[in-house]
């Protein structure tokens, strides 16, 4: 049997709560600690719904409920973890405040990571006094159905503490990927935004309507990236048809070092996206409440085909 830990998950909202239960379906305990009451409250709840839109059978979903515990101060869920991942809003002055209370309570020997999507690790363990312990594990939304998980490590992470956390990570199924060299963004928030910089670009030029831009995704490169990556592309139609084509389109993208205005004029507007009802497209309940199914099923089936 693989070993277990004690895992503290500083965090109960949208990602706490997968990684919590990720965790917790492995045969680890885990404590979760939250500020919010109402979201300890809730927590519960929120893994349970998970779960059963995961198809988990019931007696599954009852184990690993008792495997998790909501801790109302900090101190009780760091005491005896093996290893703390946070999951606090991307507030690099909040995360700094909360690894100091984490490394006053937690063991000496428990591993500090970070779940952030672009914040550099450095900036947010700068503060502490055993770096060689912290990292970031920068887990993808719903944590407990994507599978990569980004580890980054910073000048002073130690390779046992970098390596210790890669193990646990694949032994609860995830894929984790080694980021050797602390950037904003690390890897795939690179590329994602990457390409939504152009996309939105597209957008704002007149060049097409946001519904065309996922429709050509959606019908085109975007069917084979989950099995077959940028670079393996470029490699498989040529590195010198990559070049070419380079060499005729590159000048024309984005690359603008600041945000969109059309993107800022958006969100000054009040039109925030699927929250607002609006934001690059119109959105009704029935159309959102659409796109949530369908990304369910569609990460519930790859899930079941990786299996088999």
């Amino acid at each position: 049997m693989a070993e277990t830990y004690t895992i503290a998950a500083l965090g109960a909202g949208l990602m706490g709560h997968g990684i919590a239960l990720t965790f917790a379906r492995a045969g680890h305990e885990v404590r979760v600690h939250d500020p919010f009451p109402a979201s300890l409250d809730a927590l519960h709840k929120r893994v349970r719904a998970s779960l059963e839109a995961m198809a988990v059978p019931d007696p599954e979903i009852a184990e690993t409920l008792e495997r998790i515990s909501p801790q109302r101060d900090l101190p009780s869920a760091v005491a005896q973890a093996d290893f703390v991942f946070e999951a606090a809003p991307e507030k690099p002055d909040l995360k700094r405040s909360l690894f100091r209370s984490v490394e006053e309570h937690a063991p000496a020997t428990a591993i500090l990571a970070s779940n952030t999507s672009v914040i550099p690790i450095t900036t947010i363990m700068s503060d502490l006094t055993d770096r060689s312990r912290a990292l970031g594990t920068h887990w993808w939304n719903p944590p407990h159905m994507i599978p990569l998980v980004e580890v980054i490590r910073t000048e002073w992470t130690a390779k046992a503490a970098l390596e210790k956390t890669v193990a646990l990570l694949a032994s609860v199924g995830k894929t984790p990927v080694r980021v050797e060299k602390d950037v904003a963004g690390f890897i795939g928030n690179r590329l994602q935004h990457a390409m939504w910089r152009e996309a939105i670009f597209l957008v704002e030029s007149g060049v097409c309507t946001a519904e065309a831009v996922d429709q050509v995704v959606n019908a085109s490169f975007g069917r084979r990236l989950s099995v077959l990556g940028p670079l393996a592309n470029a490699d498989l139609v040529g590195t010198d048809l990559t070049l070419d084509i380079h060499e005729n389109v590159l000048a024309d993208l984005d690359s603008r070092p600041a945000p969109s205005p059309y993107l800022r004029a958006l969100v000054e507007d009040g039109k925030l996206g699927m929250k607002s009802g609006q934001g690059f497209r119109t959105w009704t309940p029935e159309d959102m409440e659409d796109v949530r199914q369908r990304v369910a099923t569609h990460l519930r089936r790859l899930e079941t085909i990786l299996e088999d």
